[in-house]
């Protein structure tokens, strides 16, 4: 038999801590339990042990705590958002049909030396899981310890331990009992470090024959003095640090081969932590355990018609409210307790086109499946993964049988390919529910799915793009990069891996002795912030950093770009709606929202984004959009005025920040003020802020300070919503929009602070993502009701690009500017710099 046994403790905190806080929509924290479950997996996986044993501490003081006071007295207690996870993980194992095992009087090591032994004098096998070196002294033929590390798992048997200590396993009680153990505050022999304490046990074996023998021996002075000063001191601290191996737990280890999990009662409470991945994980259904949990809820079903009939335009006719769901160009539609499909183009063209409400999972793709075919798609209700973003923004899946799972409605899982049709009505009512609890109907019906139309027409026109140009581009990228390859090895005076930051770190601070920054286990750091504090001290940096801007442009941009020109040539990004914690629309395949544009080389990529022959591109973008809403949230006069004014914020700023007339600014003042004016919005720290304007910490305090006191109100908003978030455990945005914070609710102060900045941005952030959202739906709507020729296309952060007929060209940035700029009255004017060209570079002015 093989037996894993697990230090559960152990696990859980490396888990914890490697994680970041995790919570569900109830603000219950997961992120250890998750990571817990992600090891103990994959050791089952790895190790395949017939028998499992998870060992955790009690509460309770234990035989040494109450022999020795001082014994672990230095322990801070857990986390209190670890300290909830503690008894789900125990239950979840349990549920899975895992023995956890805790002994009254003893710790989770002796539970663990207890079960070695077991497996060592019964010539089974056992292997320790565990983050904690104390149990290595637990290794002998028969026990391997896995000792967990933040890179990989150590597989230490007597030969692994001997290689890197140098005696045997069970001489590591003596090794503690000498040199101590602070973790544990176990005290050792006072002066005594780890290189003398094993340099006296590869001598001498143990502390009792050192005893015997240190006083003949040629030890120095100074150990002799130690060693004897310290006599009681080893001999306790080898006490406490002696594994007790017959601890009164079940020694019968058949006991812990696990048995049949209860895999409905796991469905229903990682269904409830939303854990779906670890259900996946499990091979156990999201929906098994709401689907079982209350007989009353099945009796309480609709009957569904089991015959699937086929959908008729005479059927489409009476339809007035039904889900339904597109695969594979197969239509199903449930009306009631019906159930038709048809894979008929007209038919479903005409389903789509009808008055009847509909509801579904994945609006977009059916919007451009109209749009394709010479159709539309009218009256959608309700999109089911767009509800479940509204009211879960850090969820990863929005399916629908993992939405059944987290709301507690039926999913009808023995209907096949059906299952998820059947259950979108109950589900589709508890989100709109939900929704309206919280607030957010106007924010699903009058942007979201809207927003889903406008996404579909964007992706289904795309945007051309100059492919001679690109490849030109990379040619040109290509030659550049083996240039300046060249040009780092005669700086280094020899070749090597310019990617690698091993080597690179070599050359740079060993063999050129450049100052490095402080030395990490795996070398020195050679990110972009270090090189740049390094640009001035010699010719290689800067080539360096040549280096690395050629070669991602190339292949991210160029072969990324390449790849995805279709073959109309155009490039059709895909929008993700249901992405981002803020709100704001992101985009993949390729993402649009990266194309660079903060160096000039870099800005020539908008070169080969073109219109068509014969039409303009028309650009439009928010100027200082957040500001203007963080001026109009928080409502203070010195800032509506510099707006409403006409002035240039920032000047004005700079103005109101150093007390002096607008003439006065000077460009260094202007700039320092843009940095606070956009620092401010994101919580930016003095620290931050002075490594931003290359200034000392005092000053950029004091420039915080001076903001802060010139715009009151600014401070005053972000500490009500700051205080707010703390209360509710959310933010909102102007239009509803709502955003959990699990970060507050901890009690890691780093944690927190990362959450007050959340909290503090956010509502401006997520605000303006909601006008852009907005602007792109007037935009989208005024264009198709005026019938003219052009299309909405691409969405850049701030930014809207419309490709026009160039006879309407002007007509059309007419309409981009109206809507942007009318998308909401505010206290502050919204302006928008609008431009034309036929290429993506030449539109933005």
């Amino acid at each position: 038999m093989k037996l894993l046994a697990i230090d559960g403790n152990s696990i859980l905190n490396r888990a914890f801590y490697g994680i970041k806080l995790l919570t569900n929509k109830k603000g219950e924290f997961t992120n250890a339990i998750f990571g817990f479950m992600n090891i103990y997996l994959r050791n089952i996986g790895d190790i395949r042990p017939d028998a499992v044993a998870v060992a955790f501490d009690l509460r309770t003081p234990t035989f040494r705590h109450k022999a020795v006071s001082y014994y672990k007295a230095n322990r801070k207690g857990m986390p209190p958002e670890l300290a909830e996870q503690l008894p789900k993980v125990k239950k979840l194992l349990e549920l899975m049909g895992v023995k956890v095992v805790e002994c009254e009087g003893y710790e989770a090591d002796d539970v663990l030396g207890t079960l070695s032994k077991l497996c060592s004098d019964s010539g089974n096998e056992c292997y320790v899981l565990t983050g904690d070196r104390d149990s290595l002294q637990l290794i002998d033929d028969k026990v391997t310890v896995v000792l967990a590390t933040n890179k990989e798992n150590i597989y230490y048997t007597p030969e692994k331990f001997n290689e890197d200590y140098g005696f045997e396993p069970i001489k590591l009680i003596d090794l503690k009992a000498l040199m101590g153990d602070s973790s544990d505050n176990i005290p050792g022999v006072a002066g005594i470090g780890e290189k003398t304490a094993s340099a006296l046990i590869k001598e001498y074996g143990c502390i009792e024959n050192l005893y015997e023998n240190y006083e003949a021996s040629g030890l120095t002075k100074g150990v002799k003095a130690k060693l004897a000063a310290g006599a009681e001191a080893a001999k306790e601290s080898k006490w406490l640090a002696t594994i007790v191996r017959d601890a009164p737990i079940d020694n019968d280890l058949s006991s812990y081969i696990p048995v049949t999990p209860d895999t409905a009662a796991v469905s229903l409470m990682l269904s409830e932590l939303e854990m779906f991945k670890l259900l996946d994980k499990l091979g156990i259904s999201a929906t098994e355990g709401t689907n079982s949990a209350s007989e009353a809820k099945a009796e309480e079903a609709p009957v569904i018609n089991a015959a699937v009939s086929e959908l008729t335009k005479d059927i489409i006719c009476r339809l007035t409210e039904c889900e339904y769901l597109f695969r594979n160009e197969k239509l199903s539609v449930r009306d009631g307790s019906s159930v038709y499909t048809s894979e008929n183009e007209n038919t479903i063209r005409a389903f789509l086109a009808s008055d009847c409400n509909k509801s579904t999972d994945d609006a977009k793709a059916h919007y451009r499946w109209a749009m394709a075919h010479g159709s539309e798609l009218r009256n959608l209700r309700s999109d089911a993964a767009i509800c479940g973003y509204l009211l879960n923004t850090s969820a990863s899946d929005y399916a629908v049988d993992k939405l059944c799972a987290e709301y507690g409605t039926l999913f009808y899982s023995e209907n096949g390919e059906l299952a998820e049709l059947l259950s979108l009505r109950g589900l589709i009512e508890k989100l709109r529910s939900e929704i309206a609890k919280e607030g957010m109907t106007d924010l699903l019906e009058k942007v979201e799915m809207p927003l889903t139309e406008v996404l579909a027409s964007m992706e289904d026109t795309g945007i051309l793009i100059d492919r001679k140009g690109v490849e030109d581009f990379g040619t040109y990228l290509t030659e550049m990069i083996e240039e300046t390859q060249q040009m780092v090895f005669d700086d280094a005076g020899h070749e090597f891996n310019i990617s690698s930051p091993k080597q690179l770190g070599t050359v740079l601070f060993e063999e050129m002795g450049l100052p490095a920054k402080k030395k990490t286990k795996s070398g020195y750091s050679t990110n972009a912030e270090v090189l740049e504090e390094l640009r001035n001290y010699a010719p290689i940096v800067d080539n360096v950093l040549k280096y690395r801007q050629y070669t991602k442009l190339n292949s991210t941009y160029v072969a990324g770009l390449l790849d995805k020109i279709a073959p109309d040539g155009r490039i059709h990004t895909w929008f993700r709606q249901t992405e981002t914690r803020t709100g704001r629309i992101s985009s993949t395949e390729p993402n649009m929202q990266n194309i660079p544009v903060r160096t000039e080389l870099g800005a020539q990529m908008r070169k080969f984004f073109t219109a068509a022959e014969g039409k303009t591109l028309i650009d439009a973008d928010y100027s200082q959009i957040e500001l203007r809403v963080m001026a109009h949230l928080c409502g203070d006069d010195n800032m509506i005025e510099a707006f409403n004014s006409g002035e240039d914020i920032h000047t004005s700023t700079a103005a109101q920040v150093f007390d002096m007339p607008l003439f006065m600014v000077t460009p260094e003042m202007r700039s320092a003020a843009k940095a606070v004016n956009f620092g401010i919005i994101y919580g930016i720290g003095a620290f931050s802020l002075a490594k931003d304007i290359n200034t000392s910490v005092a000053k950029a305090k004091k420039y915080i300070a001076d903001y802060l006191a010139k715009y009151p109100k600014v401070d005053k908003f972000m500490e009500d919503t700051v205080n707010n978030a703390f209360r509710d455990g959310y933010v909102t945005t102007m239009f509803g929009r709502k955003r959990r914070i699990p970060e507050l609710s901890s009690s890691n102060k780093v944690l927190q602070a990362a959450g007050k900045r959340i909290a503090m941005n956010t509502p401006v952030q997520g605000t303006a993502a909601d006008l852009i959202k907005i602007a792109m739906i007037n935009v989208y709507n005024r264009l198709k009701a005026e019938k003219l020729d052009a299309k909405l296309i691409l969405q850049v952060h701030d930014e809207l690009i419309i490709e026009s007929d160039t006879a309407c060209a002007e007509k059309c940035a007419e309409i981009l500017r109206e809507e942007m700029q009318g998308v909401y009255e505010m206290r502050v004017p919204l302006a928008v710099d609008v431009h034309t060209g036929h290429s993506w570079y030449d539109a933005k002015g």
